[in-house]
């Protein structure tokens, strides 16, 4: 290989005592180099001349070494513990599709944030989700696959697949190598029948016949490895389902309130029900108590001062709204 360079003859050291002649000791045209040197030339835009060639390569365990010097620090006031969450949230497949349940508590550290918290999310018409971990990224989690599989059924003209679903939500859950704190129970039917998925928060999932996540999932596991058999009915699943879940509620604290149900069939027809099983009623403690009359504000109790009406003209006609 040959690069061509124009003629610079170097300057001399000393310009008093030099005795060079540029016409006996001419400067070569052609300049041979070799490969290495005409690619580091020719693409020098492309390497990055800033990272040093004894960069250390594979993992770095630093910010472990630094977390660790934090806790045993004495003067360190950060709190390097986990927040602790509650939910139980099975599935199951049956001979004829796929069951989902979830209870409905929402806790706030050790505090019940919500008693009617929706922990079955929508990702397609025929693909279910529950989640376990915090609420908000479950939510969001499920929102963008749902949004990411809507857009690729109009791009193929066809239903989803249950694998395709759990592929994204790995590979989005893998890429924040579990700080998206979302377990997730995947359920659905497609083409190939009814699947079952559980999704770690690291992205690691696995495909089973029945599966339980969240806190409670242990004494829901105890239901199903004592109950489960194959090629069960409807109605022996959804018994199955809300027993597991009974079990999450009664022995975990973090589970609680209902118990919702998803029926995913193979004809394709999806029944949600909410509030399926309602194990901690409170209409009965409620009607036990004695409210004084005090707290009863009759009708009239705040006087109305005035009343004005004004005319309002909406698509070309007068209404009359009430101020």
């Amino acid at each position: 290989l040959v690069k061509e360079f124009p003629s610079t003859p170097s300057p001399p050291s000393n310009p008093q005592t030099s005795t060079t002649n540029p016409q006996t000791n001419p400067q070569p045209f052609y300049t041979k180099h070799t490969p290495n040197q005409i690619l580091n030339s020719t693409m020098s835009e492309f390497l990055d001349q800033s990272t040093p060639s004894s960069a250390p390569s594979g993992f770095d365990f630093s910010l472990s070494h630094r977390n660790a010097s934090l806790s045993s620090s004495s003067k360190s006031s950060i709190n390097m513990v986990a927040k602790k969450t509650g939910t139980t949230i099975v599935g199951t497949v049956f001979d004829g599709g796929v069951v989902l349940g979830a209870d409905t508590r929402a806790t706030a550290g050790s505090e019940v944030a919500d008693k009617f918290c929706e922990k079955i999310h929508y990702l397609a018409p025929n693909i279910y989700c529950c989640g376990a971990g915090t609420a908000a990224d479950t939510e969001k989690t499920t929102e963008l696959i749902s949004s990411q599989l809507s857009l690729l059924r109009m791009s193929t003209q066809s239903p989803s697949r249950v694998v395709t679903a759990c592929t994204m939500l790995k590979r989005m859950l893998f890429r924040y190598q579990g700080h998206v704190s979302a377990a997730l129970v995947l359920g659905g039917c497609d083409i190939s029948g009814p699947h079952v998925f559980q999704i770690y928060p690291h992205g690691s999932t696995g495909k089973l016949p029945y599966t339980t996540m969240g806190s409670g999932s242990l004494a829901a596991m105890s239901v199903f490895e004592n109950e489960w058999k194959e090629n069960m009915s409807e109605p022996e699943a959804v018994d199955i389902v809300q027993k597991a879940i009974t079990a999450g509620i009664f022995n975990d604290l973090g589970s609680g309130s209902n118990c919702d149900v998803t029926i995913i069939r193979l004809d394709g027809t999806v029944e949600i029900r909410r509030g399926a099983l309602k194990e901690n009623p409170v209409e009965p403690l409620r009607s036990m108590i004695n409210r004084s009359s005090k707290f009863t504000m009759g009708k009239g109790t705040t006087a109305v001062l005035k009343d004005t009406f004004v005319k309002a003209k909406k698509g070309g006609e007068e209404d009359m709204v009430t101020d």
